[in-house]
């Protein structure tokens, strides 16, 4: 899919606007924040399951591609576990994670697909609903991250990227992109080479997680200042 086309610009006002949404339904009628987790929770469990369930009807399902190790399979599940089950540190994964790796993938997507096609609808229904649940759980549920928790979630990621890269040995996938870049173009396009880019990977997604988690620090201050 071409990024930036009308398909592409179509997904993005989607996630804004249902970000959006989210936050001002959740503030404005508290016991609506129940069913919305749940209706949001099951939106990102269908996508997932409908990408996977699509790859099986066409016969392209393979543990080198679509085992559940992308980070973006992680966070989404994770998204689902913590609209059921807010806890500290579910949500501080799914939002900072959702808020790096799943706005990159939903900004630069790694998809040979458009609309018709069920893969377009299934790929932005859990990228999106991933971003979207951050932005509920963090701002519209007010379950703002703790001290630190830009540091957990990156040695959490480090984790991630160690299964990842085991299961690259294993089965010659690609799985966190720890073995070669992605086709599209992306924030890795305009990196170094392998191995040096997955360092410089490693260093960026410090920054952002730092960023983000004192970017979020003020405004939670402005919030509950209010």
């Amino acid at each position: 899919m071409r990024q930036f086309s009308t398909e592409h610009l179509a997904a993005l006002g989607v996630m804004v606007a249902a970000a959006g949404l989210s936050v001002w339904w959740a503030r404005r009628t508290e016991r609506a924040i129940g069913p919305m987790s749940w209706a949001l929770a099951l939106v990102i469990l269908a996508g997932w399951i409908g990408e996977q369930a699509a790859d099986m009807a066409e016969g392209i399902w393979s543990v080198r591609f679509t085992l559940p190790l992308q980070l973006t399979d992680v966070v989404s599940l994770t998204a689902v576990v913590a609209l059921l089950r807010p806890r500290a540190l579910l949500v501080e994964l799914t939002y900072f994670w959702a808020l790096t790796a799943s706005l990159q993938a939903t900004l630069t997507p790694d998809l040979g697909r458009t609309v018709p096609s069920v893969f377009y609808f299934t790929y932005f229904t859990y990228h999106v609903g991933a971003i979207v649940a951050g932005c509920l759980l963090v701002y519209g549920r007010r379950e703002y991250p703790r001290p630190g928790a830009a540091l957990r979630v990156f040695v959490l990621t480090l984790a991630a990227a160690a299964v990842a890269g085991a299961a690259d040995l294993i089965t010659g996938g690609n799985y966190m992109y720890l073995r070669a870049k992605p086709a599209h173009s992306s924030l890795l396009s305009v990196m170094a080479r392998w191995p040096w880019y997955i360092a410089e990977t490693a260093a960026l997604a410090v920054v952002m997680l730092l960023a983000l988690q004192a970017l979020t620090e003020l405004i939670r201050r402005r919030d509950l200042g209010r």
